[in-house]
């Protein structure tokens, strides 16, 4: 090939890539679009149930269609990006969010509103396909470990500022507003991301695994209904619960067959048997049982009780609890990415894990005598630790553990596992408090739920101990995943 040829192809291929600030400023605003729909409603919840004379619990109902159909969107949208075309999946979500979040805002009651909000849970998989996006056009390993904590830190929340966006639309413009604001975000995105990224796929063209995508969403959806019903405990129906994990388990074992017989499945069983899969899994289950359910309930709670805790109102706990929480994470993961991009996602992440166990424990003891300077030193801790630290490295292995013929099934898997351990942590460490509160006492209920999940987190430190190293990209590995 002549020179003039060579320096043609290389252009042309530096053409393709495009500018790394335009792709992540492009897969920012995408994540953007996702985010609002899951942490924007938070202070919106009363604002919702009065304007639509609804009841609590049917409002509880639209959230969790909401998170159950972000968890089963998950599990195959990276998978099948992979196969039709990354961008392509990902402008589909988009497009969804934007038209499930105009049904929620003209909702004239309550199922118009849960069928808006399971059209927004199309948008769960965005995290996770931006990463692998992100992946596929950054091939320096070290970059791309900064990069992706940039992205990911904004999955924890958007400095607290979407929350209280949130209360300020929904106090001065009535909850509609609030899903106008989300319309609009997504537009946005879906203008700015066939601009900034480009098309990529699997080397190979394979058809989906349908069979394999609705046996394993009958298993996750199973095990996450049966753990939002059993967080009721003596309210729940135990009889639904231990029928739905019955469910759960035909259908995983229907899952593995498939998967053994399917010429082209959506994961391997060979796959499926390797740790970077079920560690990882295993490990990112635990982690979120562990911390999601103190930081999002138990904490605010505490600060807002005025017999033990620090008596704040509605209106500013937030300041004091999940603004700083979510602030220290969106400031903490750049300097995660650098860390891992120097020692290493797997040291990075368990040094988080330690770090969040001490926070956790030192919130356990505290419990009694909390007060606001308090609550917000232990919202910034574990703001830094996991929010920072963990939950980033955790989303990056889900990527970077994927080999190369089947980069969408760790990630979305993984969102899964994140998605099923929310509803668990609520699930088990609420039901840790509700017993112990009711026989030893309101500190004993707080103190011992927030040691089991210190507990929780501890085992996941233990488990991640088998998740493997990720090996390094050659170049040869951008080129196999950027066929068009």
């Amino acid at each position: 090939m002549s020179s003039s040829s060579s320096q043609d192809a290389e252009s042309q291929d530096i053409k393709s890539i495009g500018s790394i600030p335009a792709l992540v400023t492009a897969l920012l605003v995408a994540i953007f679009a996702f985010q609002l729909n899951a942490s924007m409603l938070s202070p919106v919840l009363a604002t919702m149930r009065a304007e639509l004379e609804a009841t609590d619990a049917q409002i509880g109902v639209t959230q969790t269609a909401f998170f159950a159909a972000a968890a089963l969107f998950s599990l195959f949208l990276p998978r099948w990006g992979d196969l039709v075309g990354r961008r392509r999946i990902l402008m589909l979500a988009l497009t969804c969010t934007f038209i499930g979040s105009i049904i929620s805002a003209v909702a004239l009651n309550i199922a118009m509103l849960a069928i808006g909000r399971i059209i927004q849970g199309v948008s769960g998989p965005i995290v996770p396909m931006a990463l692998i996006m992100l992946h596929v056009q950054v091939p320096d390993n070290r970059k791309y470990a900064k990069l992706m904590a940039i992205l990911t830190a904004v999955n924890g929340g958007i400095a607290g500022v979407d929350a209280i966006a949130g209360g300020w639309l929904a106090e001065n413009y009535g909850f509609r507003s609030v899903f106008w604001t989300m319309a609009a975000v997504a537009l946005i995105a879906m203008i700015v991301v066939p601009f900034g990224t480009k098309e990529s796929r699997s080397p190979e063209r394979l058809p989906m695994d349908w069979p394999g995508v609705v046996s394993l969403s009958i298993v996750l959806g199973s095990l996450y209904y049966a753990f939002e019903i059993a967080g009721d405990l003596g309210d729940a129906n135990w009889y639904i619960v231990v029928l739905l994990l019955v469910v759960a388990a035909i259908g995983f074992f229907v899952f593995w067959r498939i998967e053994t017989r399917s010429k082209h499945p959506l994961v391997t069983t060979t796959y499926m048997k390797e740790r970077r899969t079920w560690a990882l899994l295993l490990t990112t289950l635990l982690t979120m049982t562990g911390v999601f359910a103190i930081m999002n309930g138990l904490i605010p709670n505490l600060a807002q009780d005025e017999s033990i805790g620090a008596g704040l109102g509605a209106d500013v706990v937030s300041w004091w609890t999940l603004t700083p929480y979510a602030l220290a994470g969106l400031v903490m993961g750049p300097i995660a990415g650098q860390l891992a991009s120097r020692f290493g996602y797997k040291n990075v992440l368990q040094s988080g894990m330690a770090l969040s166990i001490v926070g956790i424990v030192a919130a356990a003891f505290l419990a009694g005598g909390m007060t606001p300077a308090l609550l917000l030193v232990i919202s910034l801790g574990i703001g830094i630790t996991y929010a920072g630290i963990v939950n980033i490295m955790l989303n990056g292995l889900g990527v970077v553990l994927s080999p190369q013929d089947n980069q969408g099934y760790l990630p979305g898997m993984n969102s899964g596992s994140f998605n099923l351990g929310a509803g668990l942590s609520f699930a088990i460490l609420f039901g840790v408090f509700t017993v112990f509160n009711d026989t030893i006492g309101t500190v004993a209920g707080y103190r011992i739920s927030m040691l089991v999940g210190a507990g929780l987190v501890t085992a996941s430190l233990i488990t991640s101990t088998l998740i493997p190293r990720p090996a390094k990209r050659s170049e040869s590995d951008l080129e196999e995943s950027t066929n068009v």
